[in-house]
C-alpha cells in the first residue's frame, strides 16, 4: 500500500511537537470533537491539526495493539486521518466522532494486513517497555505485559479486537459493534470466547486484569 500522497488539498501529518491549539488537557470531549470536525468539514486546517493531535495516541495505540509492524501501523494511522480530512463532510452524527474515526482506523488497518499478509503476531518482549519508576515494578509490569501480549496473539482477530477495545479504549459494547460492523450478542460473544481463552493462556501468570 503506498503511503498518503500530499497534495495541495490533503493535509501533511502533524510532526512531534508543532504548536497546536490544544482542546483542553488530554483527550477531547464529545462536544469540542463535535466542533473541531465541523471546521475541518469546512476546511479548516487549523482544526484538522487539533484532531490529529488529540486522536494521535489514541490511534496509535489501538493500531499498535492490532499488528507489531511499525510501518503498516503508521501508515494505517496517516491514512486513516486522511481519510478523517478527505470524508468529514460526511460524518452524520449517528455515532460518537471517536466511533466513527476507530471504525476507520479499524477497516483500513484490516485492509493493511490482508494486503501485506501480515500474520497476528506479538511484538518481542523487550518492546513491551512499561513506564513504572521502580526497577522491581517495571519488570513486573514488562513480564506480565509480555504475557498478555503472547496471549492475545493466540486468540482470533475478532476476538483481540474486541478485548482491545474493551479494555484498552473502555468502549461500550453498541460502539464496538458499530466499529466492527456486528450485532451487538456477536461482540458479547467474541468478548465471552475471547476471555475465557485468554484467562487459560495466562493461567499462572503475575496479575489479573481480566
Amino acid at each position: 500500500m503506498l503511503s498518503p500522497i500530499a497534495t495541495q488539498s490533503s493535509p501533511q501529518p502533524v510532526a512531534a511537537g508543532s504548536p497546536l491549539p490544544a482542546p483542553g488537557a488530554g483527550r477531547s470531549t464529545d462536544a469540542q470533537d463535535q466542533i473541531l470536525i465541523e471546521r475541518v468539514a469546512a476546511g479548516d486546517l487549523r482544526a484538522f491539526e487539533t484532531l490529529y493531535r488529540s486522536y494521535h495516541p489514541r490511534l496509535l495505540r489501538f493500531l499498535s495493539l492490532l499488528t507489531p509492524r511499525a510501518p503498516i501501523v503508521e501508515e494505517s494511522l496517516n491514512d486513516t486521518m486522511l481519510a478523517v480530512w478527505r470524508r468529514a463532510a460526511t460524518y452524520n452524527r449517528q455515532s460518537k466522532l471517536s466511533t466513527w474515526v476507530f471504525a476507520i482506523a479499524y477497516r483500513t488497518a484490516c485492509k493493511a494486513m490482508r494486503w501485506q499478509d501480515v500474520p497476528h503476531e506479538d511484538r518481542e518482549p523487550d518492546e513491551q517497555a512499561s513506564e513504572a519508576h521502580e526497577p522491581e515494578r517495571q519488570n513486573a509490569d514488562r513480564e506480565t505485559g509480555a504475557a498478555l501480549m503472547r496471549a492475545l496473539g493466540h486468540l482470533s482477530h475478532e476476538q483481540r479486537n474486541v478485548l482491545v477495545l474493551t479494555y484498552f479504549h473502555d468502549l461500550p459494547y453498541a460502539e464496538i459493534a458499530q466499529i466492527m460492523e456486528c450485532p451487538v450478542n456477536t461482540v458479547k460473544t467474541r468478548m465471552f470466547h475471547g476471555r475465557r481463552k485468554l484467562r487459560a493462556l495466562m493461567s499462572g501468570e503475575p496479575g489479573d486484569w481480566l
